[in-house]
């Protein structure tokens, strides 16, 4: 018997069951989590992972669940977030809960000020603020408000204001999912090193690398049901295991099968320099050169902060930061995309990383938001056929597998990654020649990826062009044709990907000597 398996439960979670309206989201759940263990929970998306995860940290409080919940030895009923975190449960959501306009000093402190009688002790507060992002990794002035950071950073932030309270069980739902490897690695050895300090973690993940690498034990829960409880320390759990648990089948492949029929240059970027929308010395994007084929997907590769997410969105209709030069040609014609409307009008779509604030209004339908970015298309007088929309939201539901009893449903409603097929059915139905997509598998469990990897193939082999800019290299490696790696705004490399590895890939990304053909 291995010395955790000794450890006495920190937590045990007894037939949990949660119901929404029209659907039965939890169903007589248990989970069981040791003391000083890494706990993962793993399941396809909408399984109800974070559901569970909502109902254990008082989010959905006490009385709007059936079953109990036993804590150090005894039920308790948290009636709300603060409840849990006084008993030292903190949550990290996968969408961040931090108010941008403040500071990282703000933000750590909110609702847990440090006070020196009856005033807030700021140069206190920014002395613990320097320690906890140390405790991260992170090395930025406290004074920063939270909108300059990248999701990322934004990330570790939300780690170190756990840290800061008196946490005893930290909850962390997706955390690596926004984070490049090498970020993902210090999350990881992070999340070790706290657990070496008694701190329990639970982790909801679809990066089963990363899971079977920490994880003491895996909890699959599959459609609102508990599946099973893998022991990794005990052996014999690997990636092929877990994915037998969360589909109930095996995937051979990660990456569906592909014969690229790649076609002319369609799309050119020259010469591309954008400077920083608050920070005018600095440049985001430096001299760009760019080139996409018919039927070709293009990866871009780099780390966070290299300049990936601000070199698509200045393409797509300048929407960050201030252009300076470069021109863009289509079908060998210079155009100028001044703005978002006269880049969709010119084929471009692009599907942002930040699925909440870029990606859709949560206030609409699945089906308002599918048809939202080209409304003309189901508008033949100016009046929107209500029908045609009906049918047409049915149809993208359907074919990206989007987890709703009804198109009618608001996207608030849905888990993230099937927010994120929303997003993506929401560009499709723009028709586009070129489609841009930023982290589009974020957050998204392993048998949906293969679906959207699917549903890029299927559009690369009708004669579009796509840019995929992932923090994953495996999934560039197994999806595109081609590869730019990006490194502080400067396009540094252009691989085949077949003549690519993780090794190169990584000194490219690493390294401002640009070796990019022209």
């Amino acid at each position: 018997m291995s010395e955790l398996t000794a450890a006495p439960p920190i937590l045990e979670m007894r037939n949990i069951t949660k119901e929404f309206p029209g659907v039965k989201a939890l169903a007589n759940v248990n989970l069981t989590v040791r003391a000083g263990e890494v706990h993962a929970i793993c399941g396809e998306n909408g399984a109800g992972k974070s559901t569970l995860m909502k109902v254990l940290s008082g989010v959905y409080p006490y009385g709007t669940y059936t079953g109990d919940i036993w804590y150090q030895g005894s039920v308790v009923e948290f009636k709300d977030i603060r409840a849990s975190e006084h008993a030292g449960i903190a949550i990290i959501h996968q969408e961040l809960a931090l108010i941008p306009e403040l500071s990282i000093t703000e933000n750590l402190f909110l609702g847990n000020e440090i006070q020196r009688g009856g005033i807030i002790d700021w140069s206190e507060a920014r002395l613990r603020t320097v320690e906890l992002l140390a405790r991260v990794g992170l090395r930025d002035d406290p004074d920063t408000p939270i909108k300059q950071l990248g999701v990322g950073k934004q990330q570790l932030v939300e780690i170190a204001k756990a840290l800061a309270k008196d946490v005893k069980i930290l909850i962390l739902d997706e955390p690596t999912a926004a984070l490049n490897e090498n970020d993902s690695q210090h999350l990881l050895d992070l999340i070790l090193g706290l657990k070496g300090k008694g701190i329990t973690s639970i982790i909801i993940s679809h990066k089963l690398n990363e899971i079977e690498r920490v994880a003491d034990e895996i909890t699959i829960i599959r459609d609102g049901h508990t599946i099973e409880t893998l022991d990794v320390a005990g052996g014999g759990v690997d990636e092929d295991r877990i994915i037998r648990g969360m589909v109930g089948r095996s995937l051979e492949s990660r990456y569906p099968d592909r014969t690229p029929e790649i076609g002319e240059v369609f799309f050119e970027v020259r010469n591309w320099t954008v400077q920083h929308p608050q920070v005018a010395e600095r440049l985001v994007v430096k001299n760009a050169n760019l080139t996409v084929r018919r039927g070709e997907i293009v990866g871009i590769a780099g780390l966070m902060g290299a300049g990936r997410t601000e070199l698509a969105m200045s393409i797509f209709g300048r929407s960050y930061g201030k252009y300076v030069s470069g021109s863009i040609s289509i079908d060998g014609k210079d155009v100028v995309l001044k703005d978002v409307q006269t880049a969709i009008s010119h084929g471009l779509a692009y599907v942002s990383e930040d699925r909440k604030v870029l990606g859709l209004n949560l206030l609409d339908t699945i089906k308002r938001s599918i048809v939202s970015a080209k409304l003309s298309r189901i508008a033949p007088r100016g009046v929107v056929d209500e029908y045609a929309e009906n049918d047409i939201a049915e149809d993208y539901r359907k074919r990206l597998r989007i987890k709703t009893p009804s198109v009618d449903v608001g996207v608030a409603k849905l888990s993230g990654g099937n927010q994120q097929k929303v997003v993506l059915a929401k560009w499709m139905f723009t028709e586009p020649d070129l489609l841009i997509l930023d982290e589009p598998t974020r957050g998204i469990d392993v048998g949906a990826k293969y679906e959207i990897y699917t549903i890029i193939q299927q559009l690369a082999s009708q004669g579009k062009g796509v840019i995929l800019i992932s923090s994953e290299l495996p999934e560039l490696l197994g999806i595109t044709d081609r590869i730019y790696t990006v490194f502080e705004g400067q396009i540094t490399d252009d691989v085949f990907t077949s003549e690519a590895t993780p090794e190169n890939l990584m000194r490219s990304m690493t390294s401002s000597r640009s070796k990019a053909k022209a």
